[in-house]
């Protein structure tokens, strides 16, 4: 019965999270403009995240890059988390900050879009890449969670999910993701 309750509760709290992100439509609408802009422009993205928002980058780069819900043709992006060899030599010769940096520094091009992905919004690495993707003329949108980030002012989009709790966070991070790849593709194809 314990463990019941337990279920339900998670369940509740992620449905909660996820009703409440119905106030960011607009918001979410916007990232997604920006991403088919990017498109349109023959752009890429370029997500980046840490741990399990690491994982949700390479998730939504594969939705892009294979397909969401229907064949098309692939679109160009990429999870900067993806190259165990550039993140060592990066940390080992240089140090963890400035693993995304570096990327976004030789990888992104002026009219790219940026995708970084944060439940703190406080990931200093996270922060130095956004700001060397504003250098680069990069639209950036970032997801974080409801603590207040710097990456609001350094994004075109900010998207902060109402909640304190790590798992909520990420579970509405995928949600977006998902809903910027389902408009994108109805758009494009």
């Amino acid at each position: 019965m314990v463990m019941q309750k337990a279920i339900i509760k998670s369940l509740e709290e992620s449905a909660n999270t996820k009703n409440a992100l119905t106030e960011f439509s607009d918001v979410i609408e916007l990232a997604a403009k920006l991403v088919i802009k990017t498109y349109h422009n023959k752009g890429k993205v370029l997500l980046l995240g840490n741990g399990g928002s690491a994982a949700d980058a390479q998730h939504i780069a594969a939705e892009f890059v294979v397909r969401f819900a229907k064949s098309r043709l692939s679109l160009p992006a990429i999870a900067l988390s993806c190259n165990s060899s550039i993140i060592t030599a990066c940390s080992n010769d240089t140090e963890f900050n400035e693993v995304f940096r570096k990327q976004i520094e030789s990888l992104a091009q002026h009219g790219d879009c940026i995708i970084a992905i944060t439940t703190s919004g406080t990931s200093l690495n996270i922060i130095n890449a956004v700001k060397e993707a504003k250098k680069k003329r990069c639209s950036v949108i970032s997801l974080i969670g409801k603590k207040h980030s710097p990456l609001c002012s350094l994004s075109d989009v900010c998207i902060a999910v109402p909640s304190s709790s790590t798992p909520r966070i990420q579970e509405a991070h995928i949600t977006i993701g998902h809903i910027i790849c389902q408009l994108v593709e109805e758009t494009l194809f």
